[in-house]
């Protein structure tokens, strides 16, 4: 049984996406600088169908992405979650946060859009750094899959150009 602690709708996690990203507990890959370690703990509400269900049908109409932030737990559930989700709502984009480096072979990954996998690694950095043992995977229309991590590096920041007064017609 998968369990979230919370939730929040974030525009950095997946590229292009307004994305519900959920918080899932009981995480067993407890890396060394994890900046949220209260998910390492099996706390939370269930997230089953049903509740997930009610936290798209919220705000559905201002997200175009699901993001399944952990999971390694129980990567099954976290996939046929992701898959019943993907038939009802087609419209919307499924990607998963991995903390592995590998996924498990007997889980399907086909209902994916994205997949982050690696894990945390203090001194690589996150998938914004050039360093980052981290990947981010984007399936393509064709079924082929893109590492897409190069994204994170170029939108890591805004340049901003310096202007003496803003422009008047």
């Amino acid at each position: 049984m998968l369990k979230y602690a919370n939730f929040d709708i974030v525009f950095q996690e997946v590229p292009d996406e307004v994305t519900l990203a959920i918080n899932i507990t009981n995480c067993p890959n407890q890396c060394p600088g994890c900046h949220s370690k209260y998910l390492w703990e099996n706390i939370g509400k269930e997230l089953d169908m049903n509740e997930l269900e009610s936290l798209v049908t919220q705000y559905q109409s201002g997200i175009t992405c699901v993001c399944f932030m952990g999971g390694d737990a129980d990567p099954k559930e976290v996939a046929d979650l992701a898959k019943q989700l993907k038939t009802k709502y087609t419209n919307l984009k499924m990607a998963w946060y991995s903390g592995k480096n590998d996924l498990p072979q007997n889980v399907s990954t086909d209902h994916f859009d994205y997949i982050k996998v690696g894990r945390y690694m203090a001194e690589l950095g996150a998938l914004d750094s050039a360093t980052t043992n981290q990947r981010m995977m984007k399936r393509l229309a064709d079924g082929r899959v893109k590492d897409i991590t190069a994204w994170f590096r170029k939108n890591k920041k805004v340049d901003f150009v310096e202007v003496e007064k803003i422009p008047a017609e």
